[in-house]
């Protein structure tokens, strides 16, 4: 085990500060030993506004969230927690296996989805993806530029979206997509790839997971979603992001 030891005391480093949201007490209590085992400062509360008020104290890392709890469920936590721009990891836990309410879960700014039951090793094994990936993307953000595909515009120090220099919301799984496309523009991402950017989400979900944040980012940064200039789709392969103008001047350049 990592860490130094004090006569018989092992002294273990914290990895991380996480919440556990969890109201059945014995799996709550299998959470909180597993990420102790790792290393992770754990605080456990059993209902929704109990993990808002941690959430909002001090400034934990990640969330480990039940949906089904008292008070305020789990996907008003997180609904919450995304408007108040809380940049904390959020995996949330649930029985409800269907693809919609898992969607449902990620489109409202949920990094990762689980299904119970599951096994603690591999809940632990997404902890581990999902915290160096939030950390990996801070190192990123510390030297940062903003992305320009036109005048498509997306900060990721400020976690700031823009087109034609006007504001654009965005949940974190739309703007991970959407930094990861701009930082290579004109480059076709498969939505293999493009899933795996937003981590390996639980095995039941389908590519369709991006095809949802596709749609909704159209929404928001085309004029005219159903005709997209810069979000495009190559069938059979994925999507790109372009600069609108360069492809109508090649598109002029051919006739």
């Amino acid at each position: 085990m990592a860490g130094g030891t004090r006569g018989s005391l092992t002294i273990v480093p914290v990895c991380a500060n996480v919440i556990v949201a969890e109201d059945d007490a014995k799996q709550a209590e299998l959470v909180r030993r597993y990420l102790e085992r790792e290393g992770h400062a754990v605080t456990v509360v059993s209902d929704g506004l109990s993990a808002l008020e941690q959430a909002r104290q001090g400034a934990p890392d990640l969330l480990v969230l039940d949906v089904m709890m008292p008070r305020a469920d789990g996907l008003d936590v997180v609904r919450i927690l995304r408007a108040e721009e809380r940049e904390l990891a959020v995996l949330m836990l649930t029985a409800r296996a269907t693809e919609d309410d898992l969607l449902l879960g990620l489109d409202l700014g949920a990094d990762d989805y689980m299904t119970k039951p599951y096994s603690p090793r591999e809940l632990m094994a997404r902890v581990r993806t999902l915290l160096r990936r939030t950390r990996r993307d801070g190192a990123r953000e510390d030297g940062g530029q903003v992305l320009r595909v036109g005048t498509l515009a997306v900060d990721p120090v400020r976690h700031e979206v823009s087109v034609d220099g006007v504001g654009v919301e965005c949940t974190p799984g739309e703007f991970r997509l959407l930094a990861t496309m701009a930082a290579e523009p004109e480059r076709v991402f498969s939505r293999e790839q493009l899933l795996a950017e937003l981590h390996g989400f639980d095995r039941y979900i389908s590519s369709r997971t991006v095809d949802v944040h596709i749609m909704n980012l159209r929404k928001k940064i085309e004029r005219a979603p159903r005709r997209p200039v810069r979000l495009l789709t190559v069938f059979g392969v994925g999507y790109k992001l372009m600069d609108p103008q360069k492809g109508a001047t090649r598109a002029a350049a051919r006739r």
